[in-house]
């Protein structure tokens, strides 16, 4: 995995969760969580979470699976919803 191959996936699906890179480049979250951090620093991804309260109450979730990142190249991005893992009570 190379900074350059996660820009081409997120390019292609515009954004997705932590979990959804990792597994699609078969490495651990904090590993693809690294390579992302350049790009936010890059100013070209940005990190959101799933709903507003993820990470902060109760840590029933995955973090994995709540973190968003958007790929923000352009002016015009069009944030999708990302359903909320199935245990989450904050949804």
């Amino acid at each position: 995995m190379i900074l350059s191959d996660i820009r081409d996936y997120l390019k292609q699906r515009n954004q997705c969760t932590l979990s959804d890179i990792a597994l699609h480049f078969d490495t651990d979250a904090d590993a693809a969580r690294g390579m992302l951090d350049i790009w936010i620093r890059k100013g070209k991804v940005e990190k959101s979470y799933v709903t507003a309260s993820c990470g902060t109450s109760c840590q029933a979730c995955d973090p994995a699976a709540t973190e968003v990142y958007i790929w923000c190249e352009n002016t015009n991005k069009l944030k999708v919803e990302v359903p909320a893992p199935g245990n989450c009570t904050h949804s």
